[in-house]
């Protein structure tokens, strides 16, 4: 069951100064809610986040989701209130064409992202490839929701 999906804010460092706040797109899902599962999960929260494509408003301090991911997953779990050792997180990234002729292109990938939790901080990002079955499913999670 989809929880949210929409634009996801998170404040920066610094105070008043906000340095390195910004937005990205959070598609959140609850699994538990789901009936036709059958089989209870571990994880059953899945938020998969990705950078917004075009984004005009923060030209000058634009700052990826990669880089700031320990402030979404801080941002995930205390806006929605969930319990982040029953979250999984996955960083999406579109495919995208570059070229003269967008001959090239780079695929879409799905990592999951393991962090380190001190207290109610995320920190210590690693990131790795998500694999089948979990891939399939976040999938078809992210297809039914363009």
């Amino acid at each position: 069951m989809k929880i949210f999906d929409d634009v996801l804010y998170w404040d920066g460092y610094g105070g008043k100064f906000n340095l390195a706040a910004g937005r990205c797109r959070l598609r959140l899902f609850d699994l538990s809610r789901d009936d036709s599962a059958g089989v209870p999960r571990l994880k059953p929260i899945i938020a998969v986040v990705s950078d917004l494509p075009g984004d005009k408003l923060h030209t000058l301090k634009k700052v990826s989701v990669r880089a700031c991911i320990g402030h979404v997953a801080t941002t995930i779990t205390h806006r929605f209130k969930q319990d982040h050792s029953r979250m999984v997180l996955v960083e999406y990234c579109r495919r995208q064409t570059y070229g003269r002729r967008s001959e090239r292109v780079i695929p879409e990938k799905y990592d999951v992202v393991d962090l380190q939790w001190h207290g109610d901080k995320a920190m210590f990002p690693r990131w790795r490839p998500l694999k089948p079955p979990l891939l399939d499913m976040v999938r078809s999670l992210v297809a039914d929701n363009p």
